[in-house]
């Protein structure tokens, strides 16, 4: 594996590598205490897109940058590395990296069925240091993307020495969907004038009932979200004013207390003197409120109609599109996310004033793509982006493999209109805010872990390569690797 291979010229402008619950999310494992401590020094340190620092350097201790700086010494010990430029690793916001072909393919998930459930971390080793020698140190992963549920997707390190999931989990970002997508029929054959037979592509588009049934589909269940969480609220309201009202009668009860045991006395006397029983009179407590029923799948539903959690759409088609944002636009707390997009330009307008993110994948189009792929265009996330729409840069989701050639999708949206600055921030930070990971990963800044490139060059510009990674604190990959 050559880890300083050049990005090739693209256009004469870019470059890229080849080869190279509520609660519920896992937390990655740290570093031991006693790991390698870091001094990355360069000539530009990138802290995030749009802002550099000349001749700096970067500490790194116990798998977090400790401390960025143009005047930073060397403590004892530390292990220097040299570079051109520093920036934060890239972050492949669309992949399946990891995830077993059962569950990449399964159509039986719900709004709780966890990725990370089905990660495959034991097997591929090596596709996951060409990830890394490509530059790319995380992913959000998801299974099931055939079905209209996809489930909660996991934001993992791209790390083959982790092997279990709480090492390789960071957290779990998002809810995803799809809506329109075609159906898999499995191969057909088809007869040809010659008599000799041909096998086709399995992928049948839905009809136009079907995909606006699934675009309903998608907003009822984000209804349905809106409607436990009311019901919660609600409860918790009621359960309040409830124990308010007991609380003000046990404060009454006891004031009284001392009368009310005197008539109580005089009332069990006047009962002996006729030959009666004497009756207490039962105290009629307000019925307590009653709980709604705990539904995981609409636990993660009510997060998303909140906008606790990212929802990603994978939509294509642009009468797909104009309703679902119609069908979302009440929903004010909503934080949607475009998967796919083929034709969002149609919308590009809406998509921008309410900063609906895109997440494209900007590959070629093959001769068998499914009939929602027909528009697609390697000008779309640059198109998107000069209109004012925020656009990340994803490998698909289909195949793991591709995650790898991240940069490389990258160079090509850059080549065909799409501004270097806003590739890198679609690769980096624009991501990790995305899916609530800026805390974390991103950018090169102090107690961030420690998800480095040392790079040739500035990124996308010609002749950057990668040189060294760091993931999580520890050095993956360097030029004899």
């Amino acid at each position: 594996m050559n880890s300083s291979a050049s990005w090739p010229a693209l256009a004469g402008l870019v470059c890229a590598l080849s080869l190279p619950a509520v609660g519920r999310a896992a937390a990655a494992t740290s570093p031991p205490q006693d790991a390698p401590v870091y001094v990355v020094r360069a000539a530009k340190v990138v802290t995030r897109p749009g802002h550099v620092l000349e001749n700096a350097a970067v500490l790194v201790r116990n798998g977090r940058i400790e401390r960025v700086a143009q005047d930073l010494a060397v403590p004892e010990g530390a292990q220097v590395i040299e570079g051109a430029v520093v920036c934060a690793g890239f972050i492949d916001p669309w992949s399946c990296l990891g995830v077993d072909a059962s569950v990449l393919e399964d159509r039986s998930p719900d709004a709780a069925t966890r990725t990370a459930d089905g990660l495959d971390l034991f097997t591929a080793d090596h596709v996951r240091e060409e990830c890394l020698a490509a530059g790319v140190t995380s992913a959000r992963v998801q299974g099931g993307y055939r079905a209209g549920t996809c489930g909660l997707a996991a934001f993992v390190r791209v790390d083959p020495t982790l092997d279990t999931t709480e090492g390789a989990v960071i957290d779990e970002p998002c809810l995803a969907m799809s809506a329109g997508l075609s159906i898999d029929m499995g191969p057909s054959f088809r007869r040809m004038p010659d008599g000799s037979f041909q096998i086709d592509s399995g992928d049948r588009p839905i009809d136009v009932f079907d995909r606006v049934s699934a675009v309903e589909r998608v907003v009822s269940q984000i209804e349905t979200g809106r409607q436990y969480r009311e019901a919660q609220v609600e409860y918790r309201y009621e359960l309040e004013e409830w124990q308010k009202a007991i609380d003000e009668k046990a404060k009454e009860l006891e004031k009284d207390f001392k009368k009310a045991k005197k008539d109580r006395e005089k009332e069990i006397e006047k009962a002996k003197e006729k030959g009666k029983e004497f009756k207490d009179e039962r105290y009629k407590e307000d019925k307590k409120p009653r709980e709604p029923k705990y539904d995981a799948e609409r636990e993660q539903l009510a997060r998303v109609a909140e906008g606790e959690l990212p929802l990603v759409v994978e939509v294509h088609r642009a009468a797909e599109l104009r309703n679902l944002l119609k069908g979302t636009a009440s929903f004010q707390r909503l934080r949607l996310v475009i998967a796919g997009g083929t034709e969002a330009l149609t919308c590009a307008d809406e998509l921008a004033e309410r900063q609906i993110p895109v997440i494209v994948w900007p590959s070629l189009a093959g001769p068998n793509g499914s009939d929602e792929f027909d528009g697609r265009d390697l000008a779309l996330a640059g198109n998107l982006a000069a209109k004012g729409v925020p656009v990340l840069l994803g490998s698909g989701g289909r195949q793991g493999t591709d995650t790898r050639d991240l940069p490389l999708l990258a160079a090509l949206a850059v080549g065909h209109g799409l501004d270097a600055q806003k590739a890198f921030e679609a690769l980096t930070l624009g991501a990790a805010r995305t899916f609530d990971q800026a805390h974390r990963v991103g950018s090169v800044e102090v107690g961030k872990d420690a998800d480095l490139l040392v790079l040739d060059a500035m990124p996308f510009e010609p002749g950057s390569a990668v040189r060294y990674v760091l993931t999580g604190g520890r050095l993956a990959i360097t030029p004899e690797n």
